[in-house]
């Protein structure tokens, strides 16, 4: 069952790392980037925009997709970060509780993003980031102690 869930939070990994990397690649990796990937590009008249502004259905789709398939995720790691022995119980509860905020952090930082100020994208990026370093402190943690620790 050890060896089954490490290759699990290694592929879960692998998943979500193609995915900061398709974040990367669409945005730039920066904060001016993120901006026009959702606010679309600046444009005169004649231009044809590099980035459209995203409308309210891909917004709601995006939105709706990254909360349920985050959610389940951070439900998996936890459930098997739980019972490490590593980290103490302070740690632990912030480790499992935290990237659950940060996803609504880091999507609704999107929405305000958009809708209300281009300086909203520094609540996602600071969240996003925290969310994403918690995972992998967490698979990091499991695997450790299911393969590398002796009892």
């Amino acid at each position: 069952m050890k060896t089954f869930l490490s290759v699990y939070l290694i592929v879960l990994s692998l998943g979500v790392s193609i995915g900061l990397y398709y974040v990367s690649t669409t945005t730039e990796a920066n904060v001016s980037g993120i901006v026009e990937r959702w606010n679309g590009s600046k444009t005169t008249e004649d231009e044809i925009p590099e980035q459209y502004e995203k409308s309210i259905q891909e917004m709601l789709m995006t939105t709706h997709n990254h909360i349920l398939g985050f959610s389940f995720i951070f439900l998996q790691i936890g459930l098997i970060f739980y019972f490490n022995s590593i980290v103490s119980s302070g740690l632990k509860a912030f480790l499992l509780i935290e990237p659950l905020i940060s996803i609504i952090l880091t999507f609704g930082g999107i929405w305000l993003m958009r809708f209300i100020d281009a300086n909203y994208v520094y609540l996602s990026v600071v969240s996003g980031t925290v969310m994403y370093s918690s995972l992998y402190v967490m698979v990091f943690i499991s695997i450790y102690e299911m393969k590398f620790k002796k009892s």
